[in-house]
């Protein structure tokens, strides 16, 4: 996957990511995660842009979220681990007709966790998580999970 250096790390007069409420951390992650998906599936060529809409959908449900943090909670950190914790705890409000109460908490917390790799100006470990995040959805394509 190519390098995209992610800019825009800091919130003049907003807490420190640690401190930050985790929907709105999410809120920020939801937005880089489908940056980092759309530049995946434009870098790769191999999807038309009639198309990219659709495939972009298998890398950004809740239901494929989960999947990923599955695949990916035993290279965390135990404070990466809070801050998931923190997002999959939150209360958001309602659920997507297409996915569990629990699939969308944990994507949730994905999309905290990112949020608060981009806010804390951590771009190599957000880059390298979003390539494991990737990795883990394309391999799952493979055995249908």
């Amino acid at each position: 996957m190519k390098t995209l250096e992610v800019w825009m790390n800091q919130v003049p007069g907003a807490k420190r990511a640690e401190e930050m409420n985790p929907l709105l951390l999410a809120y920020l992650g939801d937005a880089v995660y489908e940056v980092f998906i759309r530049y995946h599936l434009v870098a790769q060529g191999k999807v038309r842009p009639n198309e990219l809409h659709g495939k972009a959908i298998q890398y950004v449900s809740a239901v494929s979220q989960a999947r990923a943090v599955r695949r990916i909670e035993h290279l965390l950190t135990e404070e990466e681990n809070g801050i998931l914790r923190r997002g999959r705890n939150a209360k958001s409000g309602g659920v997507p007709k297409n996915a569990k109460a629990s699939e969308y908490r944990t994507s949730t917390g994905l999309e905290a966790l990112i949020g608060y790799w981009h806010l804390k100006g951590e771009a190599g470990r957000l880059r390298d998580m979003m390539e494991q995040v990737i990795l883990a959805l394309e391999e799952g394509e493979d055995d249908g999970t």
